[in-house]
């Protein structure tokens, strides 16, 4: 199947055009983009759609910003369409508003979809994101500790932005422009492997992809559709009943009735606190660590704490999110709540160890084969038996911890848990598994260090799972 027949079956199965539809494109210059320009204008002319422009912003992020720019303005001239672009200081953004660059790039760009496709009298806007970006976005996410919401990754459609390669290969985007003999442009920024995305893009998939499932791009891919088809069901009945038991007093305050939140089924509940958490923290990530922790609070095992940029806190009979102030920096320390006195304890393999003073058990479970279970998530973490040795201890931080989260070396444990944004009176209660030789092995439910991974599916592992005292994992 070429791929112009890729790009139709998409549009058609997602609904995202018609032939009346007015569409522009998004050209940033690269493979994926300009491919989806020529195929959008091979649509135009075969009359299943109006193209009607293409749009263009420079983030200012990269010395070759202006060039890329010029590039697209030629492109958009030699296909006889306008030409729409912006210049935005996306550090600038990032810093003033506390985000990520990666976050504030998006806000940015979708803003400035939104103005350009009113200048241009379009009704979508289309991006050139392809399965593989897909896959990517699926791999990250799930590293990450995402629920079913996260897993779903890009939609094919949201708002006026619609994704039509998202049927469509790298590869087969490579070929359709290489038949062409048309050139695209390479940013480098792309190969720079600190870079989690091109870390995933570099190393993890193709691995997967040699190792274990060589279609693992279009499986992973299936698996945000069939995440997606869930979240399609469950999301009215969470609107549902945020509107009958969700009231917001003033701007910025979220009252939850903590009984009727308690009494629901978990698949339900930790959706409603994923949304709610998500919008007091304006739209910032939230993952299935802090939605944990936030349980924690609705079953009445902690009083308050810190979230992403909101806090949460038991109030007479609601859980009572606050949005944190704009341009506020750090996180309040709670009103009460003593500190978590120093823990030690050794963790049996095969067995568990309770840790009632951190509100945890931590469990250790032999398997011979890695290659037939499932990957660990934010609560599981599979490591190499012979590795892990035979003294096995369990216990919370301490000064000058550090780990191997990547490549580039070693890395202090105060640092990981700033960036994972565990809020401060929570970092002592953290599990910490070391081996025999006092190693950090896994920071429970956040890191592993990358020297216990494990690499062979043919080796006996020992499989580690937090969960909360008294719940399950």
């Amino acid at each position: 199947m070429s791929l112009i027949d890729d790009v139709r079956r998409t549009l058609r199965l997602h609904n995202l055009t018609t032939p009346a539809s007015r569409v522009a494109i998004a050209l940033s210059g690269g493979p994926d983009s300009t491919a989806l320009l020529v195929a959008f204008r091979e649509l135009h002319d075969a009359g299943d759609l109006h193209l009607v422009g293409v749009v263009h912003l420079n983030h200012a992020l990269r010395p070759e910003a202006d060039a890329d720019q010029a590039h697209c303005a030629q492109l958009a001239a030699s296909v006889g369409l306008p030409f729409v672009a912006e210049q935005a200081d996306v550090r600038v953004v990032a810093r003033r508003e506390h985000r990520s660059i990666e976050d504030a790039a998006h806000r940015v760009r979708h803003a400035f979809f939104a103005r350009a496709a009113a200048e241009l009298g379009a009704d979508a806007v289309a991006i050139g994101h392809t399965m593989d970006d897909q896959a990517e976005t699926v791999l990250l996410r799930l590293l990450r500790g995402a629920g079913t919401r996260g897993l779903a990754a890009m939609r094919p459609k949201r708002g006026i932005v619609i994704r039509p390669l998202l049927g469509s290969t790298r590869d087969a985007v490579r070929a359709f422009l290489l038949e062409r003999g048309i050139s695209a442009l390479h940013d480098a920024s792309n190969d720079d492997r600190s870079i989690p995305r091109n870390r995933v893009r570099a190393e993890l998939l193709p691995l997967l992809a040699a190792r274990f499932n060589p279609r693992i791009v279009q499986t992973l891919a299936l698996a945000a559709d069939l995440a997606r088809e869930d979240e399609a069901y469950f999301q009215p009945i969470v609107d549902a009943w945020i509107a009958a038991h969700v009231t917001r007093p003033r701007a910025g305050v979220t009252h939850i009735n903590r009984e009727a939140l308690a009494a629901l089924p978990t698949a339900v509940a930790w959706r409603v606190l994923h949304v709610l958490m998500r919008e007091a923290a304006g739209g910032r990530a939230v993952s299935k660590i802090h939605v944990a922790l936030a349980w924690e609070l609705v079953m009445e095992r902690t009083s308050g704490w810190d979230g992403p940029y909101h806090r949460l806190e038991r109030l007479g009979p609601d859980v009572v999110l606050t949005t944190r102030p704009a341009g506020s920096t750090g996180r309040p320390r709670p009103a009460g709540g003593p500190r978590v006195p120093a823990f030690s304890r050794v963790l049996p393999v095969p067995g568990e160890v309770i840790l009632p003073e951190a509100g945890w058990t931590v469990s250790a479970e032999v398997a011979e084969l890695v290659e037939h279970l499932p990957p660990g998530d934010c609560s599981t973490a599979l490591v190499p038996k012979d590795r892990l040795g035979a003294a096995v201890m369990v216990r919370n931080r301490r000064a000058g911890d550090r780990l191997r989260v990547s490549d580039v070396g070693h890395r202090k444990l105060q640092d990981l848990l700033v960036d994972r944004k565990v809020p401060r009176e929570l970092r002592d209660r953290v599990p910490i598994v070391t081996d025999q030789t006092g190693r950090i092995v896994w920071v429970a439910g956040l890191a592993i260090d990358q020297d216990f991974q494990v690499n062979d599916p043919a080796q006996a592992v020992v499989i580690l799972r937090l969960k909360a005292v008294g719940g399950s994992s």
